[in-house]
Order: structure tokens, then sequence, then C-alpha cells
């Protein structure tokens, strides 16, 4: 075995175990679902639960994925793909008018956690009528581990309904975004935002911005009186709403009416709720954090160690390896962020006894609405996603120098490493295959392509109160991740750069690296001799 071979034997295990994991979960699930060992299951019928948990996976993964379509669109000229795609053009148009893409990715942040809430009411384990969890006779270890624990569900959660769809959805946007499916999505998550349930994060916006000295930027003219008060009318409602749902939540959890383990205390509960969305607030902001500074020169990233040692550190680790370390971050990220939202909705979902009074006296149609995880969706939306992501936006060098920002980067990219995940590319590899999708250098050329042609893409600045984050997880799993000393040209000083050029012409005309005599120029390429005068002495 050559050391070449050894990445891609381990990857292709990687593959195929993941894969094994996935199918053996999913088959765990449906029987899980069929013994009516789950809330909906048990509440309804099988059948029920089973298609709606199906229903909502399918709908996450247009919810993951069309994000990062419409995100990496937004750039280029939407005239290249009116003709070939117009049902990729008109979502591109409604989300890219006026403010509408702030709107569509808080309305979509909250359909996120709401999916994966309901996801866990259909299929996640609770038992039956207080019996303890039970399935074909098998051990009591497979039981715990795959069901009792969730991880069953955290793995086709993560796999089929997200990562899949991140990694098609990056590369195929064009293809992604051209049906019916993606523009209804777009609508549901612009009513979200319409309904003010999250207007309270624009007060949080707007609070973050001024703290951060950079004015929030519109794409609209002011508002009149009229709009202003219907606006500020519905940042108070949002307020009263979350207000509403920690009373709730809270009051829940003390009278022990909530779906978390009997064996859990309420103290503890309350405790382990809150240091979970500090998790999920953490993991999300480092997201924002690592795509900020990824775009600043090697000082501001404090690789020369005057920002602190976690810094220094950090990126030492993210921007290693061609930056593929931040693609491995991400796959990690996303294992981390939804076992957190599995455990919350465990601890947050009311669930009443027979002969339990409703929580406040509140009618039962509105008890059912508590029973779903809405309140606690809510919460976690606003309280531990988006808050954070505006934090972050405003103030990247904080999180990306901060000491829990470091341990869960480690945290990430050791659960990456494991390849739980790498699933999902063969899920994605298969779904390409059966839709024929083709990559949108195809229908619209490259960024270079398009500049020759006069249609350069549009820049993008990130500033203060931005939640845009970028997802590429790439076409493929990350590579073998390096935390090695050696030459990357991210971090490359000039000198490193003209000596690694020159390296690599000569490997490729099958000749051996030598010096480059003192006083002579190397005969560079545009692109290179741009990538040289962009890095400081």
């Amino acid at each position: 075995m050559t050391a070449d071979s050894k990445p891609g034997i381990m990857r292709l295990f990687k593959y195929s175990y993941s894969s094994v994991l996935l199918i053996f979960s999913i088959v765990l699930i449906i029987g899980n679902i069929f013994e009516t060992q789950t809330r909906l299951s048990a509440q309804t019928h099988p059948a029920v639960a089973l298609v709606i948990m199906l229903v909502a996976i399918v709908w996450l993964t247009m919810v993951e994925g069309g994000q990062g379509a419409l995100v990496g669109l937004g750039p280029v000229d939407a005239e290249l793909y009116k003709e070939s795609h117009p049902m990729s053009h008109r979502c591109v148009q409604l989300v890219y008018k006026g403010d509408n893409l702030n709107r569509y990715l808080l309305g979509r942040q909250f359909m996120v956690i709401l999916i994966v809430f309901i996801v866990e009411l259909c299929g996640a384990t609770h038992g039956h009528d207080g019996e303890d969890v039970a399935l074909w006779g098998l051990p009591n270890w497979i039981i715990g581990i795959f069901l009792s624990s969730g991880v069953a569900m955290i793995l086709f959660t993560c796999m089929v309904g997200q990562l899949n769809s991140e990694i098609i959805g990056c590369h195929y946007m064009l293809d992604y975004l051209n049906s019916w499916f993606a523009l209804i999505t777009i609508w549901v998550a612009l009513a979200i935002e319409s309904s003010g349930i999250l207007h309270i994060c624009y007060i949080i916006q707007r609070t973050v911005a001024r703290v951060a000295g950079q004015p929030i930027v519109s794409n609209e003219p002011d508002l009149n009186l009229f709009q202003n008060i219907f606006f500020y009318g519905r940042c108070l409602w949002s307020f009263a709403l979350l207000c509403f749902a920690f009373a709730v939540t809270f009051t829940a959890i003390v009278q022990q009416k909530t779906t978390v383990w009997a064996s859990v205390p309420p103290a503890a509960s309350i405790v382990i709720f809150l240091v979970l969305m500090a998790c999920i607030g953490i993991l999300e902001g480092a997201q924002i954090a690592y795509f900020a500074v990824v775009k600043m020169q090697k000082g501001e990233q404090g690789q020369d160690g005057n920002m602190g040692y976690f810094a220094k550190k950090s990126s030492q680790i993210l921007f290693k390896n061609d930056n593929h370390n931040l693609a491995a971050f991400l796959v990690g990220r996303q294992l981390c962020v939804v076992s957190c939202m599995f455990f919350i909705a465990r601890i947050t979902a009311v669930k009443l006894e027979e002969g339990d009074a409703n929580i406040f006296g509140v009618s039962d149609w509105v008890q059912g609405l508590f029973s779903t995880g809405l309140l606690g969706a809510l919460i976690v939306a606003v309280v531990a996603s988006v808050s954070w992501r505006l934090l972050a936006s405003a103030f990247p060098l904080a999180f990306f120098k901060a000491a829990p920002a470091y341990v869960f980067l480690r945290i990430c990219l050791v659960l990456e490493m494991t390849g739980l995940l790498h699933g999902a590319w063969v899920i994605a590899d298969i779904i390409k295959k059966i839709s024929r999708v083709k990559r949108d250098e195809v229908y619209i050329g490259t960024a270079e392509e398009r500049a020759e042609k006069l249609m350069k893409d549009k820049s993008s600045r990130f500033v203060a109160g931005d939640m845009v984050a970028a997802c590429n997880v790439g076409d493929e799993a990350p590579p073998v991740q390096s935390f090695d000393d050696g030459v990357n040209l991210h971090m490359a000083t000039k000198d490193e750069l003209i000596a690694e050029l020159a390296r690599r012409d000569n490997a490729e005309a099958g000749a051996t690296t030598k010096e480059v005599p003192e006083g002579n120029d190397l005969e560079l390429d545009e692109s290179a001799q741009e990538a040289v005068q962009a890095v400081p002495v």
C-alpha cells in the first residue's frame, strides 16, 4: 500500500461503515415507530408518524440545500440562467428583492429548528405506557446506544435531511432550485418572518450593529409612520411570545410535565437546557466568525500570537490543508448542533399524563401546540441561534480567539474524522446520478468565464448584523485533516509562495526542485502574479 492510497482506502472505509450505520439506524427507527414507542405513533398511528417524519425530512433537505444555493447564486448575473432555469431565476429574484434575503434567512432558521423538533416527535424513542424500550429482542446495549440515546435519529437527520442536501445545493445550485418545491419553501420562510414571531431578532440586530459602530444597510426606502408602528408592534409581540415560551417551558420542566428522562430532576433539566443552548450558540457564532476571519490577512487572524493562544492555535488548524479543515469543522458542527437540538426537544416538549391540568389553564388546542415543541423551537431559534450569529457577525475576532470556540473546533474535527457522517456523500452521489443534475459551470461557466463575458460576479461584503454563512462542505468528503506545519498557500508569505510555485512548476516539468538564482524573476501566469501581490511581505 502506497502512501497515496491510504487516504483513498480510509475514505472508502468511512463511506462504507457510515452507510451501514445509517441503514441500520433507519431500520431501527421504522421498527420503533411501528412498536408505538415514539410520541406521535403512540398518540395517532404508526403510519401517520412515519409519513409525517418522511415529509419533514424531505422538506428539511430543501430548507438546508436551498440556503446554500440561494446564497451562492446571489453574486451571479441572473440573466445568465433566466431561460435555462426559470424557476431558479424566480427564486433568486424573489429572495434578492429589497431586504428579502434577511427575511428569508430568519424564517428559514426557524423552519430548520421546528422541522428537527417535529422529526424528533415522530421518530425519537419515548417508550410505551411507561414500559422499558425493547425492539425485536435486540440486546439492551444496542437499544441504549441507538434508540434511547437518540443516536439513530441524529445520524438519520444529519445525513438524510441536512448534509447531503448541502453537498448538492452548494455545487448544483441551478438545478437544485429549479422547482416549485424550492419556491414554496421560500414563500413559507417569508411567511414565518412576516408573522412577526421572530421580530425580536431585528432589535438584537440593530443593537449589535450600533455597538459595533456599523449602520444597518437596507435595500428598501425608510419606513413611514404606519409601517414603523406595524414593525415595532410585531417586535413587541415577538418579545411577549418569547417570554411566554420561557414561562411555559420552565413551568413544564419544574412540574415534570416534559418528555425528559424520568431520572433527570427538574433543576438538572434546566441547567442542561441552558448549557445546550450555549453550545449551539457557540457553534453558530463560530461558523460565522470562521468565514469572516478566513478572508482576513495573516496578521489579522492572530497567527503571530498577537491575539492570544487560542486565536493562534485556531488559525493554525483551520486554514491548514488548503482550508479543508474548515469544511471538516462544518461537518462535525452539523453533528453537534443536531445532537443538541434533539436533547433540547426532549427536555422542552410538553407531555401531560392522564388527569394532569393544562399548563396555565389554557384550552386543549393551545396545549396541543405546546406538545409539538413549537415554543422550544422559538426559544432555540432566537436565543441559541440567530442572536449568536448576529453577535459573531459584528465581533468575529472575539469569537475566533475565545477558548470555548477553540474547544468546539477540536471536538468537531474529531467527530468529522470518525467518518460517522460520510454516508451523506454516498446519498448525495446516488441522488446526483438519479436526478442527473449538472454542476453550475455547465450552464453559466466559471467565475472567470463570466467575467470575460462582461458578466462578472457581484462582490459581497460581510457586515455587522449579517446572518449569511457559507455552507460549502465540499462535493466530496473533506480529505485527511492536516495539523502539521507544512506550507499552506493561504497563510504563506510572499517568499514562501514564490518558492512553492517554483517547486510545482519544476515538478510538473518532470524536473527536480532547484533554487532560483538571486535576481531572476519567475515567469508566473496572471493569476499567480495576483496571488503573490495579494500576500503581505
